[in-house]
């Protein structure tokens, strides 16, 4: 499945629609962001049961400060709209491949409620 480009109007509704999500915050200027990408999208390749987006920073500044985007490329995950994983960085394709995979171990229910008990 190829990575989609998702906007401030289209965020939510991508999170709500899907069980995992990644999110790779990007912009055309970045050398980094560049060599991330091709990583990124053979991901989004190898793993079709989950929604591999990209938000341009520069196109969605309202966004990327609502995220509190500080550093180019920051890759996000969320699973059951829950975010689960926030790095600024280029990873590479192993560990690109090992946040992939805990990210799908994750227990979200159970991370919630230990949560709610902390907040208690």
């Amino acid at each position: 499945m190829a990575t989609i480009d998702v906007t401030e109007q289209s965020f939510a509704e991508t999170l709500e629609n899907n069980d995992i999500v990644f999110v790779d915050f990007w912009a055309a200027w970045c050398g980094p962001c560049r060599m991330f990408a091709p990583t990124y999208g053979a991901a989004a390749d190898r793993h079709p049961d989950i929604t591999f987006a990209k938000v341009d920073t520069e196109a969605e500044r309202s966004l990327a400060a609502a995220a509190n985007i500080t550093s180019i490329p920051t890759l996000m995950a969320f699973k059951d709209r829950t975010l689960v994983f926030s790095q600024p960085g280029a990873l590479n394709a192993t560990g690109l491949e090992e946040v992939i995979q805990e990210v799908r171990k994750l227990d979200t229910d159970k991370l919630r409620a230990d949560a709610a008990r902390q907040l208690a």
